[in-house]
């Protein structure tokens, strides 16, 4: 393989990504495919499993422990609110899941075939983006006709999403390098998704966390995207613009340092493989 296929550079990684962008698009529609490939009702287990998850949740934290958001509002509210947080948990979860074994299940291609390893983690984020768009479109509907109505606000619904993205890209090209070497990985990342749900202000407001241990909680990676995610669909509120410039120089960083770190390990795969 070419040695520049290996360049660790920021302006690199856009530019390779952008020169496989015909394989990138063929293969994120190949991996959909296989998920549910010999299903029955196919690819619309992507808005029904959402939306058994919201359901149960609801009932269960809405009807039975009759929580509400921040203490008042409706059962209503509070599905929206959850709504949201699942939504982007769910796709941090599926690459948290997914990456760690992308390069293992293609070892072929690390072997055998001249191949641009450093899309194979791009594949799971866009897999897993697919899938949360769905359920944001079941959200939007949602807005607009059990909740209070979209507002020039959901505009900015792009700009929210973007550097969430960047961060899950990076975590994916770091596990899918790493796990070549560290299987265990495999096994560690499912409980941090699980840890991640219970952690994050998914079935609370983070004004409910203690006000000394809210600086912590922005450390958390779904915080911020969450937190913006929410108020520019439900309160209909602008982003705060700091939190998420910072959050987004932030993801970039990490997506480049992701994306070195890969090929920078991939030159041991095929000896550990």
């Amino acid at each position: 393989m070419r040695s520049d296929s290996y360049s660790v550079g920021p302006i690199a990684m856009v530019q390779n990504l952008f020169a496989q962008k015909r394989l990138l698009v063929s293969m994120v529609r190949r991996d959909i495919s296989i998920r549910y490939r010999g299903s029955f009702i196919g690819i619309a287990w992507s808005l029904i499993i959402p939306l058994l998850m919201l359901v149960v949740y609801t009932a269960v934290f809405g009807g039975i422990f009759k929580a509400r958001w921040g203490g008042d509002g409706s059962t209503t509210q509070f599905a929206l609110q959850l709504f949201c947080g699942l939504t982007l948990h769910g796709l941090l979860g599926d690459c948290l899941s997914r990456a760690p074994a992308k390069v293992l299940e293609h070892a072929n291609y690390v072997k055998k075939v001249v191949f641009p390893l450093e899309i194979l983690p791009v594949i799971v984020v866009s897999s897993s983006l697919f899938h949360a768009l769905l359920s944001i479109v079941i959200l939007l509907l949602a807005v607009v006709f059990v909740g209070d109505g979209l507002h020039w606000p959901a505009l900015c619904l792009p700009l929210v999403l973007l550097p969430f993205l960047l961060l899950c890209l990076g975590v994916s090209w770091f596990l899918a390098a790493t796990t070549v070497y560290v299987r265990d990985l495999v096994h560690v990342t499912s409980l941090l998704s699980t840890l991640l749900l219970f952690l994050s202000p998914i079935f609370y407001p983070i004004e409910m966390i203690p006000t000394m241990f809210r600086g912590v909680m922005m450390f958390n990676p779904l915080t911020i995207p969450v937190e913006q995610l929410r108020s520019v669909l439900i309160s209909g509120h602008w982003p705060n613009w700091g939190l998420l410039g910072l959050y987004t120089g932030v993801s970039m960083l990490l997506a480049w340092l992701g994306y070195a770190w890969f090929q920078k390990a991939r030159k041991g795969f095929a000896d550990v493989l």
